[in-house]
Order: C-alpha cells, then structure tokens, then sequence
C-alpha cells in the first residue's frame, strides 16, 4: 500500500520505518527540515534499538522517503497515518493543537486531490476526540461525509521506547477503531501477517483502551514501590513478596477483579487495605495509592445512591445483602452499606436475598444482623415478589436465577444494575434500566 506518515517522532518514525520494513511505500512528513533530512539521508531521527539499520534499509530499497510538503504526501499516498503529539496542557488537560492543525492540512489536501484517502489517527487522544473534534474538521475541508468520502479509523499504538520495533513486529494487540468497514478494512490491510488477537471496534472504544492500558501500567508500577517501601520498613525482602504474587496467575496476574461493577467488601480485603495502611503510617512510608483504594470504594457505592436519587422515587428495593454470592456473610458487604445509606436518606426500602434470612441465620451471622443492623433486618421478606410489590426502582445486587428471571420488562419499575445482569445488553435499549457503570 501506498501510506503517509505525518509526524516523524518516535511513533511515527517507528511506524514509518516498520511499515515500509514489510514491503509498503511510506513517505513520512514532518515541520522539522532536519528530520526530514535525515531520514532521506538514511539517518533516524530518534535513538531506538534497530531503528538505524532498518531505515538505512528502507531508504536505500526506495520503500521509505521522506518530506515536508503535505500536498505531495497526500498526493502520494491512499492512507495517512497521524502520529503528532499530543502533549499536556499546565492544567493537565489534552493538548490537541497538533492534531488539528494536521488534520486541517490533510483535508484541504484530499479536498484539492480528490479520490478516496483513509485517514488513521494513531497519536493518544481522549475518547471523543476523533468524532467530535477531528472528523467535523476533516469533513470542513475535504468537502465531503466521514465513512463515504473518506475513510477515517483510530489505531492506537502499544510501543514502547527502547523496544519499539521488536513491539511493533511482535504486537500485544492490535485495536482498530472504525468509523465504516472499509475504513478498518484498510488499517487491517495495514498489519497483514503480524501476530496477536485483532480487535475491530467503535472509534471512541479505541481511544479509550490506550488510557486503560497506560492508567494500568502507572498503576502496577506505584503499587510495586508502594509495597516495596512499606515491606522495606517492616524488614520484609519486597522482590521475594513480589515474586510469589507474581506466581498466582489465578487471581493476580489475570483477569480477575477486572470487570466493572459494584464496590467490593466482605471480612478480608477491607481490614487488610486498613491494616496495611495504618503499618505504613505507623513506619513513616507515604503510600497514596493503597491509602486511596478504600476511599475510592465508597465513592463508588455512593454512585448507586446517587443512581437512586436521580429517578425521584422513594419506594426502593435491594435484591441481595451478603458481599458476595454463595454466602450469607454480611461483615463490610457494600450492599449492607448501600442499604444504610437508602435508609439515611429516607427511602422505603425493601430487601431479599435467599442466603440471608433472619429464620435460618446462625452464630455470628445472626448476632450481628439483630445487634448491628436491626433496622435492615425489619426490612428483609421472604420472596422475591414482596420486593417487587413494593419497589418503584429496584437495585440488583445479586445475579440469582430467582431473582433474574423475575425482573421486570416494561412495566415502568426502574432497574438498576449493579453486576451487570447477563441480558444487560439487551436491556440497555430498555426506558427503566440503568447500569451503574455500563
């Protein structure tokens, strides 16, 4: 294929050099004359391993050139790929002044050529960006209608400086973000033959996987020197602690824990945050992230109460109270701290949960319910049906069968998902329903 590359960076440059490297005809463009220069002298113009050899490659095979001049670019080429920057504003918000002027300068070129150009913007953007911002300006300046005119896709890149062509070879994943087919039948061509799981999605789902990838990788390395600081100060080998939760593949390093839904509980995973936080504390260790991870709990929780309050009903029903299923323990379940919460604030509550009723409770479970929480306990029935009667918006914190293949469709009783009941997608066409995250 024949490709344009707009930004000579290190995404780009690496895109560029990579894509002619597997037999396409690239012509990179850039503002700065040197790094033009340098790549038509065969030179890189970043510092990456391989990168020198594999441009001096392609540039003396003719499969790579480069130039300053977008019309000619354009004129050159049937997909460009957008990698300018896009850097933080002081405020911290996304600087996109790079992104517009480029895509400015491509429209106005496609408008002047004519034909079909496919345009595939791989630099980071927030979600919306691409359909709300860039596509209205493309649309502007080529004269014509996104996905019928032109084509338009968001590819983001998982590239990592100092490995960047190894990674581009050897991808994680490629994301495709397509306005039309044809769009993502282009950036697919694109990639031909290289390894990893293809995902063909919706524009803003690809501009945000970006962020969810880089926000998570942050998030691992902070937690490693968190844990390492705190284990340091109480005299614990931190590499030895790692290593062993780096062998559960079960639960920690998988996809466990890694679907949204609601906020977690139950008698060990609060405790122990606060414990270890308080140790840390107690050592002199700053420890921001553990020490946000409860807090961020409970303005989850507080979503579903806010979820309540927006409908304007005041008669509410909670399907489920033990923290998670299987179980009748109430020790720190979310849903018993929902429930006081709806309590607080005046609603008409009615509660069911089939492994939590007052006749067949036991021990500890039933002490704490009749001196802890006697004010839920008035409110627990026996059937699935009483809640129903009452209830003008019904919290679904429970994915039992009873409870799911009664709920309502259509009658005007509001639902409000807390686990992503299985048929959530077909309900989301659905007036009462609401996800609490989805």
């Amino acid at each position: 294929m024949r490709i344009s590359v707009f930004g000579l960076g290190y995404v780009g440059c690496v895109s560029a050099a990579c894509l002619a490297g597997m037999g396409h005809e690239v012509i990179g463009v850039d503002v700065n004359r040197v790094k033009v220069d340098l790549v038509n002298d065969g030179k890189a113009p970043v510092v990456e391993e391989r990168i020198g050899e594999l441009i001096a490659d392609v540039v003396r095979s003719g499969a790579l050139r480069a130039t300053g001049d977008v019309r000619e670019a354009i004129r050159e080429s049937e997909v460009s790929l957008v990698c300018v920057g896009t850097p933080s504003e002081p405020n911290g918000s996304l600087c996109t002044t790079y992104l517009e002027r480029v895509t400015e300068q491509i429209g106005a070129a496609v408008a002047e050529r004519g034909g079909r150009q496919t345009i595939v913007f791989r630099s980071t953007m927030l979600p919306g960006t691409c359909l709300n911002l860039l596509v209205p300006i493309l649309e502007k300046h080529v004269g014509g209608t996104a996905g019928v005119d032109f084509g338009v896709a968001v590819n983001p890149e998982f590239l990592r400086e100092g490995t960047s062509v190894r990674d581009f070879f050897d991808p994680p994943k490629t994301v495709i973000g397509e306005l039309d087919p044809a769009s993502g039948d282009v950036v697919a061509a694109l990639y031909e033959g290289l390894p990893g799981e293809v995902f063909r999605v919706a524009v803003p789902t690809a501009e945000a996987i970006k962020y969810a990838d880089n926000a998570f990788h942050g998030l691992k390395i902070g937690f490693a020197n968190e844990l390492g600081a705190v284990c340091q100060a109480l005299g614990v080998d931190p590499h030895q602690v790692m290593d062993v939760f780096l062998a559960d593949r079960k639960l920690n390093i998988s996809p466990a824990y890694l679907r949204p839904g609601f906020a977690f509980g139950g008698s060990c995973l609060p405790k122990d945050l606060r414990s270890l936080v308080h140790a840390a504390q107690r050592a002199d260790v700053s420890v921001p992230i553990l020490s946000h991870v409860l807090p961020s709990n409970s303005d989850h929780l507080q979503r579903a109460v806010e979820l309540v309050g927006r409908t304007g009903k005041r008669r509410a029903g909670l399907f489920g109270l033990s923290f998670k299923p299987g179980t009748d323990d109430l020790r720190e379940s979310p849903l018993v701290e929902l429930a006081e919460r709806l309590i607080g604030k005046g609603y008409d509550l009615r509660i069911y949960d089939a492994n939590v009723n007052l006749s067949r409770l036991l021990g500890a479970n039933r002490e704490y319910i009749e001196t802890r929480l006697p004010h839920i306990a008035q409110l627990l029935v026996d059937s699935v049906g009483e809640v129903l009667d009452h209830a003008e918006v019904c919290l679904v914190g429970t994915r039992d069968p009873a409870v799911l293949s009664a709920l309502p469709q259509g009658d005007g009783t509001v639902l409000i998902d807390l686990v992503r009941i299985p048929d959530a997608e077909a309900r989301r066409a659905e007036p009462g329903y609401v996800g609490l995250v989805w």
